[in-house]
């Protein structure tokens, strides 16, 4: 690992590529300890370009063999363990020259897995963000395109499956057992999107036609004994391709797309032209061991992975600050996909509130915090840390913000105006933004600050109702709070939808452009004064302040048309009582029954609406955080509605069941959802009367979604029978490693009960299991990033022992995964929002990780930052 000091990297500092590349041949000898990669290259002069500067190439735990340029050896470079620059190029390097470069990597020591590694003895490739220069040297940046034909060589009784990008030419068969495969990608594409796949596996295939009439082959690689779980991810395949063909008219454009799962995976998914590898826990379903959240999340990474054929891999980013400009569109993209899949506009509300959650418990606390960051960075150290909830959950907010205030059809417009100008381009998010205003001729040039500005804006709204005048005045004023190197925000460009409810007569909603520090609305003919409904449907990621008195939040809980809306004033009503040490009045408490005895609201609102605010997103809501307080406040509060509600939620547990054979459509799945609040409900409320019940459904569940409900409830409320359903859970699936990813989380993140011990002991002792594995993402997040990140209560504890437990695990990650430790790494960086004894634990535990003379890149930037370094 290196000790040397970090290097910057600044947006305003780009600079387009010196060379750029045409063609690229590859021609690569798979073998676990010395893997063979020839390859030959055509090189350009680049849009910076300047005779005779010499030819730089990135390369990481590379073998040098050899170089040749025009077919003659060249001896005139420079080796370092990270470059490769050669010197004395052809004619000075004003015209195109061949380039011959022979090298070696070793992909069964690869355990970053990036690059080319083995899982499972098959070999497996991810190269964004700079994966690829750990292949070959290469020209490992986002802008520099070519087009590749690539032949892979193996044994084929070890490897029989040989895939790669785009279409398949040729296969052959080879002397002494092996054999190959060629492919070529006609489309141009940037390194970061270059994929391998070799090994022993099998596929599902199904054939479609597209809009246009073109047959295709669809194909989803995976272990043989994993081919029956994968008829969901199939259908979630085929379901993106209509959607984005009637959405925004884009069609399949390669012969084939292929979907590969692997369980050794870094991330969810990558979007690798024509050739995506997965990691398994999105591709892998079957109602015995998959959960209604898990086939939702299939389809939803599926659909994004497939989304980026065209947002991301046809129109490509000019450099890595422009990530958003990919991943923030193509999250919108999957979003609206997802919620058209709901199959009601009830569906639809269930799918913004889980959406907005996320953003609110994850990316509002980034946005707060030391590693806060517009979704186009302006600086970075380690590109990997950026891949964040801000430029992916944020990002899309702003996009789904030009469609609130373009409308769906101007939004339609903009894209197709977006790649008329840029397909095959490597492009900036002002290039996006400048289609979208171009189509529409709107001027959006403030709008530009959502991309270079960090934080969350906070929107003060104030309300005064003249009876006489029968006007409502509506002040908005904005701010945005400092945030690292931004001390100074202009202005946002914040669209907002509002409506006022009243009595007499509902007015209609409007759309309010918010473009100045504060600005007053006055609306005429107002009857009676109205209860004002704010940022419906969450048009804009701000915080409202907004004293809206308790009494106004019930109506809009009771009554208010805007679903989002109306969970978010029960939420508001929860939040305050909770963070003031109160217990749910009548008022309340009736407010929550009628919801719950409304038939005509969906069961999957009802389920939300009930859910309580996360201890995380509270911690975001007040000063000197006592994380024991607030998760005593919290559990006090939700036993209270238990306690009350305990008919509601009996006779709701009955009424919500879903007899006959399990599907996984959206009605179904929202049955089973309030079904399992309803028994974790009754367990709360009493748990010697309702354990049996809970048994009961462990028992005979006939799928996983209720079996692993009945199994959380039994382990989170402490009962005697959670142990022995656990020993039967792990006997039932220790074959399957996405399930007992399952057993180790919820484990993990058990919060405090009375009668067992501190649950940290158990994590240790999991920790040793014989199924675990720290070199294993999915493992290593089961565990420790389950207890440090999903279990506060257990996680902040004053003796600190928490905090000591995530130094230790950061520390032994970091040499294996530095992206994984990296992420580890974050679940510290808002010590300072925490009272005392905590944050000094909190900071003594990340003083000792910085200590570490040996820490990579990726870790060292996030405790840097953290520590205010």
């Amino acid at each position: 690992m290196k000790t040397d000091l970090p290097q910057s990297f600044r947006r305003l500092e780009y600079r387009p590529p010196i060379y750029t590349f045409d063609e690229v041949e590859l021609h690569i000898a798979l073998d676990p300890a010395r893997t063979i990669v020839k390859s030959r290259i055509e090189v350009l002069p680049g849009k910076s370009f300047e005779a005779g500067a010499p030819l730089i190439l990135a390369g990481q735990e590379l073998e040098f063999v050899s170089l040749r340029i025009n077919g003659q050896a060249h001896r005139h470079f420079e080796l370092t363990p990270e470059t490769l620059s050669i010197h004395s190029l052809p004619n000075e390097g004003k015209q195109k020259f061949t380039l011959e470069i022979i090298s070696i990597c070793v992909p069964e020591k690869n355990t970053t897995l990036m690059g080319l590694y083995v899982s499972n003895g098959n070999f497996f490739t991810q190269c964004e963000a700079e994966g690829f220069r750990k292949i070959t040297y290469f020209l490992d940046r986002p802008d520099v395109m070519a087009r590749y034909r690539v032949t892979l060589q193996a044994r084929e009784a070890e490897c029989p499956v040989l895939l790669s990008n785009g279409n398949l030419l040729s296969t052959e068969k080879l002397p002494n057992g092996w054999h190959s495969a060629t492919w070529e990608d006609p489309f141009p594409k940037p390194s970061y999107l270059f994929a391998l796949v070799a090994g022993e596996l099998e596929c599902i295939e199904e054939t479609i036609t597209t809009s246009s009439g073109a047959k295709k082959l669809l194909q989803i690689w995976v272990e043989p004994h994993d081919l029956k779980k994968t008829r969901h991810a199939m259908d979630s395949l085929i379901a993106s391709i209509h959607w984005d063909e009637k959405r925004y008219g884009l069609e399949l454009d390669l012969e084939r797309f292929m979907i590969v799962a692997v369980s050794d995976f870094n991330m969810g998914a990558m979007e690798n032209k024509g050739l995506n590898i997965f990691n398994t826990k999105f591709v892998l379903a079957q109602p015995e061991t998959a959960t209604d959240a898990d086939f939702a999340n299939i389809e939803s990474v599926v659909a994004h992975e497939y989304f980026h054929n065209w947002t991301g891999n046809r129109v490509t980013c000019q450099d890595w600050f422009q990530l958003s400009l990919k991943e923030g569109l193509t999250v919108f993209r999957d979003q609206e996909f997802s919620a058209g899949q709901m199959g009601s506009e009830s569906g639809r509300a269930v799918k913004r509130i889980e959406d907005v959650r996320l953003l609110r418990q994850l990316q509002f606390p980034e946005d707060a915090g030391p590693m806060a960051h517009p979704i186009r960075p302006d600086e970075y150290q380690e590109i990997n840390n950026f891949y964040t909830v801000t430029v992916y959950e944020k990002g899309s907010e702003v996009v789904r913000m030009y469609q609130t205030l373009l409308g769906r059809d101007g939004f339609r417009k903009g894209m197709g105006l977006y790649f008329k100008r840029h397909d095959g381009q490597a492009v900036t998010c002002d290039d996006f933004l400048a289609a979208m205003a171009d189509a529409n001729g709107k001027d959006l040039t403030q709008f530009q600050n959502w991309y270079c500005q960090a934080g969350t804006p906070r929107v003060k709204v104030e309300e005064s109702y003249d009876a006489a005048k029968k006007q409502f005045h509506l002040t908005l004023t904005q701010s945005c709070a400092a945030t690292p190197g931004q001390p100074e925000k202009k202005p946002f460009h914040i669209p907002l939808k509002m409506r006022l409810i009243t009595d007499a007569h509902d007015q209609p909603e409007q759309l309010l452009e918010l473009t100045q520090p504060t600005q007053t609305w006055i609306f005429d003919n107002v009857a009676d004064r109205p209860v004002l409904s704010i940022n419906r449907d969450f048009s804009a990621p701000v915080n409202l302040d907004f004293d809206q008195s308790e009494a106004d939040l019930l109506i809009l809980f009771s009554s208010d048309d805007d679903a989002f809306n109306r969970w978010e004033a029960g939420q508001k009503l929860a939040m305050q009582m909770i963070l003031n040490d109160r217990l749910p009045d009548q008022d309340l408490i009736e407010a929550y029954r009628n919801l719950l005895l409304d038939p005509s609201l969906d069961p999957a609102f009802k389920e939300l609406a009930l859910t309580l605010p996360a201890e995380s997103y509270l911690y975001e809501q007040c000063e000197n955080v006592d994380p024991q307080k607030i998760f005593t406040a919290r559990r006090a509060f939700r036993r209270a509605i238990a306690k009350q509600l305990q008919l509601e939620w009996a006779a709701l547990y009955q009424q919500n069941q879903t007899p006959g054979p399990f599907t996984s459509d959206a009605a179904s799945a929202g049955k089973r959802a309030l079904k399992n609040l309803a028994l974790s409900m009754l367990l709360e409320a009493d748990p010697n009367i309702w354990a049996p019940m809970a048994v009961n459904q462990y028992q005979v569940a006939d799928n996983m979604t209720d079996r692993y409900a009945a199994l959380a409830a039994l382990v989170v409320h402490g009962v005697k029978a959670a142990d022995d359903c656990l020993v039967d859970f792990f006997s039932r699936f220790n074959n399957d490693a996405l399930v007992i990813d399952k057993w180790f989380a919820l484990q993990s993140s058990r919060p405090p009960v009375d009668s067992l011990e501190p649950t940290l002991g158990n994590v240790k002792r999991l920790r040793e299991h014989p199924a675990f594995k720290l070199n294993n993402p999915n493992r290593a997040r089961s565990v420790i990033h389950a207890f440090c990140t999903n279990n506060p209560a257990s996680f902040h504890q004053a003796d600190g022992s928490g905090y000591a437990f995530w130094a230790e695990s950061v520390l032994a990650l970091d040499p294996i995964n530095p992206q994984v430790a990296a992420r580890l790494a974050r679940a510290l960086d808002r010590w300072r929002l925490f009272a005392q004894p905590y944050q000094g634990q909190m900071k003594a535990a990340l003083a000792q990780v910085a200590a570490c003379q040996t820490l990579s890149p990726d870790v060292r930037e996030v405790i840097g930052k953290a520590l205010g370094n």
